[in-house]
């Protein structure tokens, strides 16, 4: 990777997602790819090309996760990116980083718990862990959350709901 190729990767890295500000799109794992052109042009900043994956085909914090990208790059001098949307392979649970499951538990929503099975086994269901009190005594409340990748879960030890990442 060269040195423009690391530059652009780390300040498409550090975008935030807008519903979790804690973790960025590319410990979320929607950060796909960053490319630079490295054609023979003289200009030092040349054209980006960023791609991201939805959690979900329809997620609403889209256009915010594109323009906060654009801004991202017009801040560090890079006015000419484009930001592409893929849907293939559909995005997964698995893409998370470790860092972006931890924090996910710091800021009080319990990260997706097994690997995805998508076209695979049947996936068993398993108990999630309370982010505040660490109890496996929860249950669903809905399956929809304040996000459609979240449902809604409450412990029975602390009585504290919280949401909880789903494995897709």
């Amino acid at each position: 990777m060269t040195a423009r190729q690391h530059a652009a990767w780390a300040i498409a890295a550090a975008v935030c997602d807008p519903e979790l500000p804690v973790v960025t799109i590319a410990e979320l794992g929607i950060l796909r790819a960053v490319e630079v052109d490295e054609s023979d042009n003289v200009d030092e900043k040349r054209p980006i090309r960023v791609t991201i994956t939805p959690t979900y085909s329809g997620c609403p914090a889209m256009d915010a996760i594109r323009a906060d990208v654009r801004a991202a790059f017009a801040t560090a001098g890079w006015p000419d990116v484009e930001v592409v949307t893929v849907l293939s392979p559909a995005w997964t649970t698995d893409w998370m980083s470790a860092e972006g499951r931890a924090k996910l538990a710091a800021f009080g929503i319990a990260p997706p718990s097994g690997r995805s099975t998508a076209g695979g086994p049947v996936r068993l269901a398993l108990q999630v862990m309370c982010p505040q009190c660490h109890s496996l005594n929860t249950r669903e409340l809905t399956r929809f959350g304040s996000t459609s990748c979240k449902a809604l879960y409450v412990c029975g030890d602390c009585q504290e709901p919280f949401d909880y990442f789903k494995v897709l």
